[in-house]
Parts: C-alpha cells; structure tokens; sequence
C-alpha cells in the first residue's frame, strides 16, 4: 500500500484496525515465547499505530522499539496514555521516547539495523507483528518479511497473528495471508510453529456483511534462523 492510503485513513479516522484493548491473543500466547530475561529483551513492533499492547508488553518490563509511519497515530499513543516524550532525528526518521518505549515514525524501509543498534536499550530479542504482515498486499508481502528478517537479529522469537479467508470476496487491507504462504515465504528465514488456528468469522461483523464464507486467524511462533 502506498503511503498516502495510510496517512488518509489516520487523518480520516477510518482506523478499524485499531484495538481498543490489548490483543486476547498476546495476553494467551506471549507466555509461551519463554522470554525468561524480560527486562534485557527489547521487544521490537512493526506498523505498531498506538496500540495498547505496546503498553501490556512494557508492564511485563520488556523494553518496547515500535516503527510506525503516520505521525499522528505515534503521538497519539503518547498522549492518550499520558506519557511524556522527547524526540530525535534519525535520518529519515523521527524517534519518539519514553522510559520503556522508542518508536521511530517512518517508513519502516528506512530504518537498519545499524539504528536499532544504537538505541540506548537492551538489543532486540523478540518481535511482535499482530497487524503488519496483513496491512500488506501479496506483491509487497515478501519484501516486508525480508526487511523484518534484516531487522531482528537471529535467534529473536516474535508472536505472530495473521488472518486467512477468501481473499477475493473483500478488498483488503487486511489481506489474507495463509498459512501454506506463512511456510513457503517465511520458513527460509524463520522457525515455524503454528500455536492455534480458529474460525473468527461470527466475531467480525464486516466480514459477514460482505458475505465471506470463513475467517480464520492463526497464532505463530516464530524464531529467527541463524
């Protein structure tokens, strides 16, 4: 998707998309991650909007790095949950901080690994990604797993929640991403383990107005190969 139809629906407000609670699933599955050393672990969290499960992942004392590309959805997160911020440029970048999270608004194509590098924080051992692989349609998909997999060092373990039906009964985003496209365009880089799978279609009113048939999100964990 093009820039401009993410910042047009922040500024319009059409941001469905956004959680008004922390994610069930991250509150499920996270345990399972095992992440015994939380607080010497930065959790890093792609196309993260202001979603509050930055904020349920700090309490558990991770330190949270975000990238997101609209700047009025960062600065949202900051002053809804009443959390002062200083800012900083990263060459193409501006980096928002505050005691437990960094976001860097952007495009998340201009940030390296050499800049998650400097931050002043513990170094990135797991990731996040409940609402980015699905914001993509299928020819940038990949692209987007590639620059994921340049991001987060090896051996990082992330949470990963995508949503799969027919994609050609609703136009996306979210797009629907399968589980055979999960192992055929992510296993070169990641260990793949599904951790659950379940039709969600009655819980999504959108989706039954537009008459798809089935909805299913799936729960993964991923591990980043050596």
């Amino acid at each position: 998707m093009e820039p401009s139809f993410w910042h047009s629906k922040w500024d319009a407000q059409q941001i469905g998309f956004h959680q008004s609670e922390v994610n069930p699933l991250l509150i499920k599955y996270w345990p399972q991650l095992n992440l015994s050393h939380s607080a010497n672990t930065s959790v890093f969290v792609p196309l993260c909007g202001k979603t509050l499960d930055i904020c349920f992942l700090a309490e558990l004392g991770h330190e949270v790095v975000g990238c997101e590309l609209n700047e009025t959805a960062v600065e949202h997160f900051f002053t809804e949950n009443n959390l002062r911020f200083s800012t900083s440029s990263e060459g193409e970048l501006k980096k928002f901080v505050t005691e437990q999270v960094s976001i860097y608004q952007g495009d998340l194509f201009s940030l390296s690994p050499e800049t998650l590098s400097r931050q002043e924080r513990p170094a990135i051992g797991a990731f996040y990604d409940r609402a980015a692989l699905i914001a993509w349609p299928e020819e940038m998909r990949l692209d987007y797993v590639d620059k994921l997999a340049e991001l987060i060092p090896p051996k990082s373990i992330g949470l990963l929640i995508t949503l799969d039906y027919p994609q050609e009964t609703l136009k996306g985003p979210p797009f629907a991403v399968s589980n055979d496209w999960i192992v055929s365009n992510m296993g070169k880089n990641f260990e793949i383990e599904l951790l659950a799978s379940k039709d969600v279609l009655n819980e999504n009113p959108r989706f039954i107005k537009k008459e798809v048939p089935w909805l299913t999100e799936s729960v993964y964990r991923l591990e980043r190969k050596a």
